[in-house]
């Protein structure tokens, strides 16, 4: 830390109660209160130095003289250094009390005019000429500047403004760490608190976390950024100060406290203290803070700000900057962030639905429609990566999945947001189903229309065998639904069994025509595709007979003149693809379209 020695005399005030006495031996002929403390001193050292006190005293009388600099800036300590500095008493000038220093002179117009090497040059040569050229020196002597009656004549005197360029400059060069000798892999201790290296780019985020005041915190990011930095690196450190500063987002701060013994059984390693409307003006600052472009920040980061913003109740135009910068990039969002707790005084559901909902909008409007052919064609291929809204589709299947055991969610919402994600976006529809499945476990007082409108979200002819033989056997679907998941099943069924005789008779001609030189491997594929088929007719074979037995309960129930259009409505074969509740459809028009398909396989055994 850089250091400047002025005087040579030794020491010659001493402390006694509140008051500061001159040992010099002369009688004291000034007498100034500065605060709480009261100085006893000279006319001769203080008036030479000093074009203020001059004037001040210059009416006074010979005897005894008073004054009261209560608005000084430092306060008393910052005087006692000055009046040591006016008898040539030795001290020490550091960055820490420089600005104070500086000030002071200005106060007390310690110029070139009343003696040479006067104190407003002296700390002014020291402030420019060694404090600003180091990093931690000049963080030092930004932070001395939010000290009380400091502040407005260190604007004045443009300090400020040159500490903040300083740091803006070495932050704006962090990987050029040459530039100004910094050392590569030093270690130091300031305060208590080991320092990270200078290399790297993110190595002055603790420091402006930790020591400046947000006003001087957003001064410093946007003179950084006017300097071309990245924005990646400016979300960044504004994430790194959010994350320091505000107690909701687990820094060490006491909330809400009005007194130290109120929190001071929290834990917390130190005694700063906020209240709820200082925790929601920062937050809220911070937020207007974060860079304009999308993906800056991480999604995690943003979900948690919003959260906190509804603990806090921060404003409107808040929470929607907080929606949109999500919604832009929502597939990049994990589940367990996505469930925000319902922060509303008149809240009916665990969880926000409606700010998930408007981050989902926000996210649809960023979608080009236009690609729609092409994640299709995408998604067919298991090489590629899942596209941005395909993760989307997965996460909001996920979120109504948690979020559907809730007794007091209306079927509306829940339908609402399912109904967001396009048609054809989801590889396979286990997810939807599997979210459609605990809702209506969840409410069991759904009638049977509403769990048809429910199950519309999903389309039976993308879910997986295993969903397919779940919902074969769950009886809280809709029968209609259950009747349509088992005949596409067989008909995927038939269809592979079709597949795997084609590829069986070509293995055998291959092998009977002696083109295949492996004959005993031929015959063992041959065999294998045999048992294949011969497994897959046995599993049609028991759906059929599930299939008949439904059919047999479901005539019980019903007149015999009406069995056939009872069937035929069931089946769905004669509406369009759009009225079934799984999205599928098929060709016939009566209820023996099982029986046929039946009677085909066994022709074409």
């Amino acid at each position: 830390m850089a250091c400047l020695k002025l005087g040579s005399k030794s020491e010659v005030f001493h402390l006694s109660g509140h008051t500061w006495v001159c040992s010099t031996g002369l009688k004291p002929d000034v007498v100034i209160q500065v605060q709480d403390q009261t100085f006893h001193l000279h006319k001769f050292p203080l008036l030479s130095r000093s074009g203020y006190l001059e004037t001040l005293f210059s009416k006074a009388s010979e005897t005894a003289s008073h004054a009261q600099l209560h608005d000084i800036p430092g306060g008393p300590d910052t005087f006692l250094l000055v009046a040591n500095f006016c008898y040539g008493v030795r001290i020490e000038v550091t960055a820490e009390n420089v600005v104070s220093l500086r000030c002071a002179a200005e106060y007390l117009q310690m110029s070139e005019n009343y003696g040479n090497a006067n104190l407003i040059y002296l700390t002014e040569s020291f402030l420019n000429d060694d404090v600003l050229t180091t990093w931690e020196d000049s963080i030092r002597a930004l932070e001395s500047c939010e000290r009380k009656l400091i502040m407005p004549i260190a604007e004045e005197l443009g300090i400020v403004s040159r500490c903040v360029s300083s740091l803006a400059v070495k932050a704006s060069y962090a990987e050029d760490t040459s530039l100004f000798n910094w050392p590569i892999s030093e270690v130091t201790i300031w305060n208590g608190i080991q320092t990270k290296s200078t290399s790297g780019s993110d190595w002055w985020f603790n420091d402006v976390s930790s020591f400046l005041d947000f006003s001087i915190y957003k001064r410093f990011i946007q003179t950084v950024a006017s300097r071309g930095v990245k924005a990646e690196v400016i979300a960044a450190s504004v994430t790194h100060y959010a994350k320091q500063n505000l107690p909701l987002l687990g820094c060490s701060r006491h909330v809400g406290s009005s007194s130290p013994e109120e929190g001071s059984s929290s834990g917390y390693g130190d005694d700063i203290y906020y209240s709820h409307d200082d925790q929601r003006s920062l937050l809220e600052d911070i937020v207007e803070l974060l860079p304009s472009e999308n993906r800056v920040a991480s999604t995690r980061f943003l979900l948690r700000l919003l959260r906190t913003s509804m603990v806090l109740h921060a404003s409107a135009v808040t929470q929607d900057s907080l929606e949109r910068k999500i919604g832009v990039q929502l597939d990049e969002a994990a589940l367990e962030d996505l469930l925000i707790p319902n922060m509303g005084y008149s809240a009916e559901t665990l969880y926000d639905i409606d700010s998930v909902q408007r981050i989902l909008d926000h996210f649809m409007l960023t979608f080009d429609s236009n690609d729609d052919v092409e994640e299709k064609q995408l998604m067919r291929d298991s090489d590629h990566p899942l596209r941005s809204i395909t993760k989307v589709a997965g996460l909001i299947d996920g979120y109504l999945a948690e979020v559907g055991s809730d007794e007091n969610l209306k079927v509306s919402k829940f339908q609402a947001l399912g109904a967001l994600i396009p048609e054809g976006v989801r590889p396979m529809d286990d997810g939807i189903y599997r979210a459609i499945d605990i809702y209506i476990k969840a409410h069991p007082w759904l009638t049977e229309y509403e769990r048809e409108q429910l199950c519309l979200l999903m389309n039976c002819q993308k879910l997986s065998l295993e969903a397919c033989t779940h919902a074969a056997q769950n009886e809280r679907l809709p029968v209609r639904v259950i009747v349509q998941v088992l005949f596409h099943e067989q008909m995927r069924l038939r269809t592979s069994i079709a597949e795997l005789g084609l590829d069986t008779d070509s293995s055998y001609n291959e092998d009977t025509n002696g083109t295949n030189p492996a004959l005993e491997g031929g015959n063992k594929i041959k065999g294998n595709a045999k048992m294949g088929v011969k497994e897959m007719k046995e599993r049609v074979y028991e759906l059929e007979k599930e299939c008949m037995s439904m059919k047999q309960d479901l005539g019980k129930l019903v007149k015999p003149k009406e069995e056939r259009s009872f069937f035929s409505k069931i089946f769905g074969l004669k509406c369009k693809t759009k009225t079934s509740p799984c999205g599928g459809g098929g060709k016939g028009g009566d209820e023996d379209a099982l029986l046929m398909i039946h009677q085909k396989l066994i022709r074409e055994e």
